[in-house]
């Protein structure tokens, strides 16, 4: 199998002959608001044929290249963070070994320490009663890890949300929405300059019968949740209280998924907490944030009711005694992604994952770990001849997609293969040259079904 290519983001921007003022591109969203504001009409580019424009007066030539910089320094400011996180993460797991390497890591070293205070100062302040958590009178479920990100969180809440919904219970799940697009910057600069509540309703991703909003507004995980449950709310907003209320009041929820809520505390009450252990990478490095990417030590593991032990592969005995001893009283649950079927991108065609035994595959992918992702695909059958992976949420342009379909022909690849969470952020695209699919999974429970259907019971008769 080859070694995928670790760059997070390549140039793809390539400059037509076209005026200066003409550079953003005639088919996207910002060149249709250009010509709503110059009062421009299309101009005729290649073989497409559109009506004659008038020439621009110099003003609105430099209005139109003020947009087009504004646009430019965007996507190269998401290529530059893209690049640097990639860059620490390299550090903190020791894949790079050069002078600057150690200083980054003694430097992460040293801010981790003040992170592991201030948790321990948070936690101690709400044990005490100083920060004063509430509560909405409905249970509340919070699933989420220790580690940031990589656990396989989404299918386990969608597990949940899906039984949940079976026994009875109107379930609303709560999202913060990571990296969905935020309010506008002068509408929270006011608010935080006024000390104003943001009075702005929650966002509505699904109202258990509708999909309402799309990826960009709703987040990559509240927008997956909402596409495959049917009869399930999914709200996103940072501030859970406000959506749990908004979920009571306006849908009649008396259920509370709270998605990546391990750590907010604000929201008590009834309260079960269930916290994932990635089998592969447990504890990180066993380091916190920076340094590490821990965002709790892993004794504040002893506030779990309920753990999962995500991707296992049965060789758990030592990682199973050293929970024991930091939380002998929680369920402990083991659990594999088990691919279901293929579906295509742009059709909605599903497939049989039989239809990959033997074929030459590419991966494209952006989470945060992908070779267990990778590794489906051989086992299923599937021969890796190519693979490309960038950083965790990154949206997709149709020019990294044409290469990446570019470099899967080169390598005699038959079919391109990328994950769910990834296919929501996929650009549409003018050319298909080979057929592109994302693969669904699930949840599949290989130890302590019965500690999952009593904690089901519970939740439900709690």
């Amino acid at each position: 199998m080859l070694l995928p290519e670790r760059d997070c983001a390549e140039s793809q921007s390539q400059q037509h002959h076209q005026p200066e003022a003409m550079r953003i591109g005639y088919d996207s969203p910002l060149a249709d608001t250009l010509r709503l504001v110059l009062r421009t009409q299309p101009r005729s580019w290649g073989n497409r044929t559109h009506a004659k424009a008038r020439v621009l007066p110099p003003w609105r030539l430099e209005f139109s290249k003020f947009f087009g910089t504004l646009f430019s320094m965007r996507e190269n400011f998401q290529a530059f963070w893209e690049n640097l996180e990639t860059y620490v993460l390299e550090v903190i797991f020791e894949e790079r070994h050069d002078f600057w390497a150690k200083v980054t890591r003694t430097l992460l070293f040293c801010l981790s320490k003040v992170f592991h205070t201030a948790v321990n100062i948070r936690r101690w302040l709400y044990n005490v009663r100083i920060f004063r958590d509430k509560t909405l009178g409905v249970q509340v479920i919070a699933i989420g890890n220790l580690t940031v990100g990589g656990t396989g969180k989404t299918p386990v809440v969608e597990k949940f949300a899906r039984e949940l919904r079976d026994a009875g219970r109107n379930v609303a799940i709560l999202s913060r929405g990571y990296r969905s697009k935020p309010k506008p910057f002068h509408e929270r600069l006011f608010n935080k300059i006024f000390f104003r509540e943001d009075q702005t309703p929650p966002r509505v991703v699904s109202d258990g019968k509708s999909l309402l909003l799309d990826s960009e507004m709703a987040g990559d995980e509240p927008y997956m949740l909402a596409s495959n449950l049917r009869d399930v709310v999914v709200l996103v907003d940072k501030d859970r209280i406000k959506s749990g209320r908004y979920a009571i009041e306006k849908f009649g929820c008396d259920t509370l998924l709270l998605d990546d809520g391990f750590q907010y505390w604000d929201l008590r009450g009834r309260r079960h907490d269930v916290v994932l252990v990635d089998r592969q990478q447990p504890f990180g490095n066993e380091h916190l944030l920076p340094r590490g990417t821990l965002r709790e030590p892993p004794s504040h593991l002893a506030r779990a009711h309920t753990i999962f032990i995500t991707k296992s592969d049965g060789k758990t005995a030592e990682l199973r005694e050293r929970i024991a001893k930091i939380n002998p009283d929680a369920a402990v649950i083991e659990c594999v992604h088990h691919p279901l079927y293929l579906e295509d991108l742009f059709t909605g065609e599903r497939k049989t994952l039989d239809s990959l035994r033997g074929r030459k595959a590419a991966s494209l992918s952006g989470i945060a770990q992908p070779e267990s992702f990778e590794q489906s695909l051989v086992t299923v059958g599937a021969e890796l001849v190519y693979s490309k992976r960038f950083a965790d949420h990154h949206r997709f342009s149709q020019q990294e997609v044409l290469n990446v379909i570019n470099r899967a022909k080169k390598r005699q690849a038959d079919v391109i293969i990328t994950t769910q969470k990834d296919a929501v952020r996929f650009p549409k695209i003018d050319r298909r040259d080979l057929p592109m699919f994302f693969m669904r999974v699930e949840i599949k429970i290989v130890s302590g079904a019965n500690d999952f259907q009593d904690c089901v019971r519970k939740i439900c008769f709690k």
